[in-house]
């Protein structure tokens, strides 16, 4: 394991993946540092969704573009394997940030065992969506549509082997930290 603040420095969102599977193991390792996430009052209102399979990535995939607009468009980038992470809202007033803490923990997880990822946004409107409740009933999180409809998604995590070179970080802007 590398050392933790390496990680932290040294993590890029990735935009171009190799057409190569992510083992299980290393799927359920990024998933696990997710749940330990910190959560307001310890509720761990998110809830953590591993879509390896082709048909379902591609449906969020055209569900993410056509919220942009453009539902040809390829939001996932190619990567192999999409989390999505959803949280309850009836945790209120720190469901979002729960649910930003879990994706953080995640792309470091991903980082440190040589996965790329990137936070990929537009949840929100997709799982407000009837398809998107659908699929929250489909996948066992919710009773029926309207259950559905506690949940709000925070952000996709795709992840996957990293292609082409490594994103060069961004130079740090001035005064980012004040120390009083």
């Amino acid at each position: 394991m590398a050392d933790t603040l390496e990680v932290l420095l040294d993590r890029r969102s990735y935009r171009q993946y190799e057409d190569k599977p992510v083992s299980r193991e290393l799927l359920e390792k990024i998933a696990k540092a997710g749940t330990y996430a910190a959560t307001g009052m310890g509720k761990q209102s998110p809830s953590i969704v591993c879509i390896t399979d082709k048909e379902t990535r591609d449906a969020l995939e055209r569900m993410n573009g056509a919220v942009m607009g453009n539902p040809e468009s390829k939001p996932f980038y190619g990567a192999p394997v999409v989390f999505v992470v959803l949280a309850d809202k009836s945790a209120a007033g720190t469901y979002l940030y729960d649910g930003s803490l879990v994706l953080g923990n995640m792309m470091n997880a991903a980082a440190d065992l040589g996965l790329g990822s990137c936070w990929i946004h537009r949840a929100k409107e997709e799982f407000a969506s009837d398809e998107g409740k659908k699929l929250l009933v489909k996948w066992g999180l919710a009773r029926n549509i309207t259950d559905a409809g506690r949940y709000e998604g925070i952000g996709h995590l795709i992840v996957g082997y990293p292609g082409g070179n490594k994103p060069a970080p961004r130079l740090r802007k001035e005064g980012y930290v004040t120390f009083v």
